[in-house]
């Protein structure tokens, strides 16, 4: 049941992740959290979340749609990699009992926080070393079913992963990385929502209004100019993490 309690913890963290995703990305590792906090089940946090995120994401990729940064013959295929990967994953989310999904909490969400706040950001322009085109695509499918599966099956810092391997192992430059990042992001979290969806497991109404505020939190983060964004990101992302273990281990412990 819907609740005003509900609604204060998670409409301002949701709000806060749209923020942060558009100064530096890893939204999706406070506003999971803040459904758990909220005292969702896991399945139920994992849907309701996939839904919020999924219309912040769908304003950012009509941004970068519409300023030209997509590379649409890598994207098309890896659109259908992590749409096959996203389906795969959301399926098996679903058939893990909602007790072990605590423990996937604790043991992933500190991994995943370290290596999306650690990554080397890359530069606007810096052109990348070059490989053989068909190699590039190869590799760029291969890695969007990987984390498509990831998505599908948990979801924080997917963006972030996606554009460090675009970049970094398939050598694309930011320019034609971002905008692909976005539609293959986009993909996955539409397959996940939608099978989410026909389970059962979304909280259809707080999802539209928490994704309301994580659009709000998107708008306002892209339109700030704000250099070492990080400063901001680290020690929200931390709390938001040391709160959601206190929670945890307390329910465990109960």
């Amino acid at each position: 049941m819907l609740t005003l309690k509900t609604l204060l913890i998670i409409c301002p963290l949701v709000f806060l992740a749209g923020f942060v995703d558009a100064i530096a990305g890893g939204g999706g590792l406070i506003s999971l959290p803040a459904y758990l906090l909220a005292g969702l089940p896991p399945h139920a946090a994992i849907a309701t979340n996939k839904m919020s995120s999924t219309i912040g994401t769908c304003a950012s990729t009509a941004r970068y749609l519409k300023n030209g940064f997509v590379d649409w013959q890598a994207a098309v295929p890896c659109m259908v990699m992590a749409i096959l990967g996203a389906n795969l994953g959301a399926r098996l989310i679903l058939l893990i009992p909602q007790q072990y999904i605590q423990y996937l909490l604790l043991g992933t969400l500190p991994v995943i926080a370290f290596v999306v706040l650690k990554r080397k950001p890359v530069r606007p322009g810096e052109q990348p070393d070059v490989i053989p085109r068909g190699r590039q695509l190869v590799l760029a499918g291969a890695f969007s079913l990987v984390i498509g599966l990831y998505d599908g099956l948990y979801g924080p810092g997917t963006g972030t992963f996606l554009l460090m391997v675009y970049t970094g192992l398939c050598k694309m430059s930011l320019e034609r990385a971002s905008g692909t990042v976005k539609l293959v992001n986009l993909s996955s979290n539409v397959t996940s929502l939608v099978l989410f969806l026909v389970k059962g497991q979304v909280l259809v109404l707080l999802g539209v209004i928490s994704g309301g505020f994580c659009l709000l939190g998107h708008f306002i983060g892209s339109g700030m100019m704000m250099k070492n964004g990080s400063k901001i990101v680290r020690p929200v992302i931390i709390v938001v993490l040391v709160l959601l273990f206190i929670k945890v281990i307390s329910d465990m412990a109960g």
